[in-house]
Order: structure tokens, then sequence, then C-alpha cells
């Protein structure tokens, strides 16, 4: 790895200091002998996955093949490692694996290594368990063969093997290359989940001190070597391409050293970032829009309206809705409109790209290590295991960093190509350039019909979506579009789980719209939990019934989501009046989604002014997450899901006009101020079960709890976000 230089810390004295044993783990697995003095580094060879270091200073490091973006993932797989392991949590430390599919796969994407779908803690849940207790089983046997004692009379515990009989003890790092002598068991015996000492506890992060003290390396950390930094000019419509520069002014701007042009605009690379701003806007380019898309928000959505009338690809079908719905007493309809959404991360697009003469090494907040390293590959005609990729902290993604197409990854990857690789290149994003850089959560139109039969029970829905596709096109879409439906597009429509006897959900998915897509924090689920949940309280109002209790009546199959349901209204003491000042309409609203194999119901209390201007006062979560691993950060999750989503519902639009995106940065797209962010109380079910995913799921029920509380104080539901307070104008 070439030396990279950052401030408080050099990567070089980090190596120097880590020296230890490397163990790794694919059960079953091959041991090969390991020799050499204390302090040098011995490695125990194995086909797969190698998750465990242990120093000689006893350090115990967890190699995450997951990317830390701020959601916990770091500290969540060192707690399953280092739990079985019977480690001190003070000295463990985590650092990120390099790109290798065979070791670092993600078991549910296979074969394949990347973050995301809520999927690290799921899918690494009894990988790191065993990887963790087969260390363990090593020391232990070295110990034993060391003393000369029988291995089932040897206790471990914080990072200490000790033997009462005989009164002996050592530390991890004492007994370390002893251990990589050991075979890697071929069976491990894992703890009873009473015995956990770390999961389920509240163990300290462990990126937080780093993050806190400055020594966290982000991409914008990263100094080369005559490291040159990139801005590009991109197109102002996609699909526009460049038809022309002038790159004169552009050169004459102090510390500018080249201009070249890319597949993706026109590239000016400077000795620092202000430089190379300086001399993007000192480029003149003209754009061929011939190709471009050319139309705005509100054309798209009338196009998408029009499809609607007309039936689309099946995506559910149970029952007979056609004659349930002829033959109904009453039809409840609505429909819902969701715009466009940026992922407005805290670190926009970075990455470092250096060509080497045997390879490619780069740096960056790596999400999609295996997709990337394929297309970075082809850039420069290597083999994909000559590019090494370094996954360093990323300061958010919410989807963006995993992009199917390595957009900016590949963009850097160009401009290194472009100048003959002559420098390492870090490629830097402005706000505007990753407001308006593309991939954003689909806009979507959907349109819903409930049937009530004479007895006034609900028997029929009809449930029809409109939106681009985000898995046309990628990598993913021999897997996850089945008969032309994209699984994302309905997920949270096509899987409902409330007992209707008749029940239809089709798609359209249009292919000519030109905007760049991609998931966006909970995917599908951001859109379709919001039109079914809001729409069933507007068929409980015709009802004449309590929501919580249609709920119920309707889950009696779905016993999680009826459990997360009963303990939100219970917490949030559903069904008791809430005080308004004079003048304030205050209400109560629920909503309950499943998402990632998780469940969350949440219960918000709005308030609303005369003025039509809302206050979000209190939200009560209740959560189903399996195994809690690390409760705190379930709760911090949570908590973080509630503000961002909340964000959208409040402010959340990017619109376009003519094709091209009006917003550029935070005053045209705000975020949530802390002033408006809700009291915030999270509950969380226990639960024996293997963990599932809670990066994500507490998105989906926020914004239909915040409009059916809305409805609750003024009988107006809202069906087009962000929300149009100008309709709650009392």
């Amino acid at each position: 790895m070439s030396e990279i230089i950052i401030e408080n810390l050099s990567r070089r004295r980090f190596l120097q200091g880590s020296a230890g044993l490397t163990l790794g783990f694919c059960l079953p697995a091959v041991a090969a002998a390991a020799a050499g003095k204390l302090g040098a580094v011995a490695t125990v060879n194995t086909e797969i996955n190698a998750f465990l270091k242990i120093g000689a200073d006893n350090s115990v490091t967890v190699m995450s093949k997951h990317l830390e973006m701020g959601q916990g993932t770091y500290t969540g797989l060192a707690t399953i490692l280092a739990d079985e392991l019977d480690a001190d949590w003070a000295h463990v430390r985590v650092e990120g694996a390099p790109a290798d599919a065979k070791r670092y796969n993600n078991t549910f994407w296979g074969p394949s290594q990347g973050t995301g779908g809520s999927t690290a803690m799921a899918n690494s849940w009894d990988q790191m368990r065993k990887a963790g207790a087969a260390g363990r089983a090593m020391l232990v046997s070295a110990a034993a063969k060391r003393w000369n004692v029988g291995a089932a009379e040897i206790v471990v515990r914080d990072g200490v093997v000790s033997h009462a009989g005989s009164g002996r003890k050592a530390s991890f790092g004492e007994l370390a290359l002893d251990a990589a002598r050991e075979a890697v068991p071929t069976e491990v015996k894992l703890k009873d989940p009473k015995d956990f000492r770390l999961i389920g506890k509240q163990a300290k992060r462990k990126d937080s001190a780093a993050k806190t003290n400055g020594t966290a390396q982000f991409t914008q950390d990263v100094f080369l070597p005559g490291m040159l930094v990139a801005v590009v000019a991109h197109p102002p419509q996609f699909g526009a391409t460049v038809k022309s520069f002038d790159a004169s002014k552009a050169k004459a701007i102090k510390g500018v050293v080249d201009v070249v042009q890319i597949p993706q605009g026109v590239a000016v690379l400077a000795t620092d970032t202000w430089s190379a701003k300086k001399g993007r806007d000192a480029l003149s380019v003209s754009w061929d829009d011939s190709k471009a898309f050319k139309l705005g928000s509100d054309e798209i959505l009338a196009k998408y309206k029009e499809m609607a009338k007309k039936p689309g690809l099946i995506a559910a079908n149970k029952g007979d809705t056609a004659k349930t719905f002829a033959g109904a007493a009453k039809v409840v309809s609505a429909s819902f409109d969701f715009p466009y959404l940026a992922h407005a991360a805290m670190e926009p697009m970075n990455c470092v790209v250096h060509l080497k003469a045997d390879g490619c090494e780069v740096w960056n907040g790596e999400q999609f290590q295996t997709v990337d390293q394929g297309r970075v590959a082809a850039v420069f005609g290597l083999k994909p295991e000559q590019v090494r990729l370094n996954m360093l902290y990323a300061g958010g993604s919410f989807g963006r960093r995993a992009s199917t197409h390595s957009d900016y990854v590949m963009e850097a990857a160009h401009i290194v190509k472009a100048i003959n690789g002559k420098a390492p290149v870090k490629l830097v994003w402005l706000r505007e350039d990753d407001m308006r850089g593309g991939y954003y959560r689909p806009l979507f139109h959907h349109t819903l019909e409930a049937a009530l039969d004479g007895s006034g029970k609900l028997v029929g829905w009809h449930h029809r979506l409109v939106g681009q596709s985000i898995l046309t096109g990628s990598p993913f879409e021999a897997v996850m579009v089945k008969d032309g439906i994209d699984h994302v597009s309905v997920e949270g429509a096509s899987n409902l789980p409330y007992a209707i006897p008749n029940l239809l959900v089709d798609l359209h998915t249009p292919t000519d719209i030109g905007v760049p897509v991609l998931w966006w924090r909970s995917v599908g689920s951001s859109h379709t939990a919001y039109s079914t949940e809001v729409f069933l309280d507007q068929v409980a109002a015709a009802m004449g019934k309590d929501p919580v209790a249609l709920r119920l009546e309707l889950l009696s199959e779905h016993p999680k989501h009826a459990g997360v349901l009963k303990l939100a209204a219970e917490k949030a003491n559903w069904g008791t009046p809430l005080k308004a000042a004079p003048g304030e309409r205050r209400g109560r609203g629920v909503a309950v989604h499943e998402s990632f194999n998780s469940f969350v119901a949440q219960v918000a209390e709005v308030t609303v002014k005369k003025d039509g201007s809302i206050k979000v006062d209190r939200v009560v979560c209740a959560v189903d997450c399996g195994t809690a691993i690390n409760p705190d950060n379930i709760r911090s999750q949570v908590e973080g899901a509630v503000g961002f989503a909340l964000s959208a519902a409040l402010s959340g639009e990017i619109t376009l006009k003519g094709g091209r995106v009006e917003q550029g940065n935070f005053d045209g797209y705000p975020l949530l101020r802390i002033g408006d962010m809700p009291k915030v109380e999270v509950h969380i079910v226990p639960s024996s079960a293997a963990p599932t995913g809670i990066g994500e799921p507490g998105v989906p029920p926020l914004a239909p709890a915040v409009a059916n509380a809305i409805a609750a104080a003024t009988g107006k539901f809202l069906t087009k976000l962000p929300f149009n307070t100008t309709e709650l104008v009392a």
C-alpha cells in the first residue's frame, strides 16, 4: 500500500504498531504451520474469510467486510466476534477488509462483496460467531498443550486464558503464535445466548473516538505524494455530452495543472480542491443536448398519471378483485405522488485512484467492492484482483455509494486514464455536483382502491404503481426482476400483510425516463409504506373503525406486525386524548411496516397550528429486529431514521425543469433542523432469533404515521409528498 499522509496519524506508523497474528476462518478450513520470532506476522492459511487478527500487544483486530458509514457496522461485527472469542472489549479494534469476494462475500448476495439492504449484521451473524469461537478454541488448545492440562479445564475471559488448577494464565498476545500452529476446528461450540457478555449490552462504539479526535480516515483525508485534485464539469441535463470546450481561462488559474475530457464531462486537475473549483468555474464548455432528457417533473408525473389509467404487469394477485369491486357496497379510492429524492449524505462523493505499474489502488468509502473492482479493472485493462480497494470511513450514504454503475468511481478512473496515470488523482464532488449528479429515489405515482361489502368489511384491495426501475440494467436485474416486475418497486405493496381476501397489485415501469435512479434508504418501502398505511387509515375512517383496532383485526396471521403495533400503541397511550392549546389541533397517527425482515411500528403525535404549520412532538417506536446485538445502536439507528424520514416528508423534493435539476444545495433542498426533531422513544422487542436489518426499517413508517396524525387532527389526508401544509389552514 502506498503511504498515506493524514493529520494526526501516519498509516505507516499504524502498520508498524500492528504486528501480530492473523487468524482466518471459513469452516472447514486448512491450518498451516507458522513459525517466527515473537512479534512477527504468522498466518493461518484459509480458503476464505479472514476476520481476526491477534497482535503481540494483545490487540484484537476484527476485519469488517462491510462499510462503516455511520450505521455502527464496525461496532456490531466486532461485538459478535469478540463475544464468542471472549476478548477484552478495550483491546478490540476494527479494520476495513480489502476487496476480495472469495473471502468477504456478502452471503445474502453471493458471490459479491458489498454493503446494503440492511444486511451487514444479518449475513454476518453466524459467520462472525464461528470465527470468534474458532479463534477461542485455538487459543485454548495452544494453552492446553503449553501447560499440559486438559482443554476443558481452561477458562477464557476478557482476553486472558487461565487454568485454575495450576494457577497459570496467558494473554491472547502471548499465545498467538502457538495458536497459529493449531488446526482450525471444523466444528465449534457457540455460546448459549444466556452467556453473552457483549451481545445485547451497551458496548462502546469503536469509531467514536477516532471520529471525535480527528484521526478517523475519510477519503478527504488521503494525500498521496504528487496527488492532483479533480473537479468535473458535468452536463446540465442527463444524457447530454461535450460538444467542445475551451480550457484557456481554466489553465490560467493558479494551481490548475491540466484539463481533460472524460466520458462524464470535463475534468479540471489542480494542486488543491479550491484551485480545481476555480478552474472549473473559468472553463467554457459547449454541450450537445441532442440526446439529453428534457422533461420536467410535472410532465413526468402527468405521463405517469396517464399510464395509471391502464392495467400494468401483475406483481401480486389473490382472489377475484374484478368481481369484488363490481359487487362492492362502497369503494374508497385515493392517489399518491412521491418526488425524486436526493441522498444528500454529509460527505459528497469522492474517490482517490492511483495507477501503478502492476495494478491500481483505490481509496474511498467503498460500498460495492466487487462491482467497483470489476469496472475499474475494465477501464485500465487489468484483472479485478489487480485493483486494490481500500475501504475507508464514509460520511453517510443512504444507498448513494452503492451505485450499480460505479459512477463516481469510474469517473475518477477515467480521469487517471486521461492523464496516462502520471499522478494519483483525488476526485472531489462539491455539494452541487452531488445534488445534481443524478441517482435519486425514483418519482412514483400510486393509485389505490378498497372495496367494502354490505356489512362494511374490507374485502378488496387494488394497488397500482408507476415509476422507474432501479434494477433494470444493473447487475442485480437477472436475480431481482422477474416477469418484468422490479421487486424493489413493489416491496411493501406486493407483500401487504393485511388479511384481505381479494388483492391485486400491478406495476408500470416506464423505460423512456432518463433520470438516473438508485436505492434510497428503505428503497421501495420509502413510498409503498406511505401509500398503504395512509390509505388504510382512510379506509378505517370510511368504516368508522379505530386505525389500530382495524390493523390488529387484519394482522391475525402476522404476529410480529401485531406485536410491534400493540407495543407502540401501548407505550404511546393510544386512545387517550391529547391536550391542545387554543388555536391548535393535535392528533395521533400510527403506521406499521416490515422491511429487511424487521418489523417497526410508530405512533406520531402532531400539533397543527391555525396557519397550517405542523410540529411533530413525539414519535414512539417499537422494533422487532431479532437479537439486539447493540441495543443502543439500534435506538440510534431508529432515531436517525425518524429524522431522515421526517426531513423528506417535510421538505424533500428534487424537481426538474427542462431536464435540469433545480436544486443545488441545502438552500433548495433543506434538511431537518435540530429544533424540528421530535422526542423519539424506541422500544426493542426481546428476541433470541437471528438479527435482521435495522439501518433502514425505521424510515418507512414515519411519514405515514405523521400523515395519519395530521388527518386525526384535521380530517385531511395528505396524499402528496413533501407535505403541502397550505391544505391544513384552519
